[in-house]
């Protein structure tokens, strides 16, 4: 979310609610450009949204350290003109797109792992594109893997990072053709990209026939 938000913040967009509940940790810093050592042991979202003002103090920018789920989530992406996932869980994703779906919000969904880094864009207000779980369905056996426990090189949170603030400078300039419907993504041992065309599931349990 750092190199996301960073983006976001000096081309100028007028307001950005940063959500995160974790501390910054010296691990970090390799790869959540936002915070610096002097960051240590402060909350993420609140040393974030400082380092942001020091960018561009005409953005307003709010912290909220704590970890949105349930009705405070719902009603965050409620007041939201568009949401940008940068979390490190299914669990977690599978929430933020949850709501998106139900509020009509899209989606500017990023993740990176190890040399491996996706994104994409899932948007409601298009009745044809998919959301996050009709290319991801929730299950039970599903292996988390995050940074923390698997690892990052971290160059590509920043590349996909700032593909998540392109695509959502797209979205709120209404420039261009967003990547809704499609997965982009990196290997970037060989630096290829690879385009998955990506359909919605009329069946999806949470944007089709058996969400409603």
């Amino acid at each position: 979310g750092s190199p996301a938000a960073l983006y976001l913040a000096t081309a100028g967009v007028g307001e950005i609610t940063l959500a995160d509940d974790d501390v910054v940790e010296l691990s970090n810093l390799q790869r959540q450009i936002l915070h610096t050592t002097a960051s240590v042991g402060r909350p993420k979202a609140e040393s974030g949204r400082d380092m942001l003002a020091a960018f561009n103090p005409q953005t307003r920018v709010h912290a909220r350290v704590e970890r949105l789920q349930g009705q405070a989530l719902s009603d965050a992406v409620a007041q939201a003109d568009l949401v940008l996932d940068c979390t490190d869980n299914f669990t977690t994703r599978h929430a933020i797109n949850r709501a998106c779906v139900q509020h009509r919000k899209p989606l500017v969904s990023g993740a990176a792992i190890r040399f491996d880094g996706q994104v994409s864009v899932y948007d409601l207000r298009d009745p044809d594109a998919p959301c996050y779980h009709c290319l991801f369905p929730e299950a039970d056996d599903v292996e988390e893997a995050n940074c923390a426990t698997m690892g990052v090189f971290a160059p590509v949170v920043g590349i996909i990072g700032s593909m998540q603030a392109a695509e959502a400078l797209k979205l709120l300039s209404g420039v261009g053709e967003s990547l809704s419907g499609r997965l982009l993504w990196l290997d970037v041992r060989t630096m290829q990209w690879r385009s998955v065309n990506v359909q919605r599931d009329p069946e999806c349990a949470v944007c089709g026939a058996r969400g409603h």
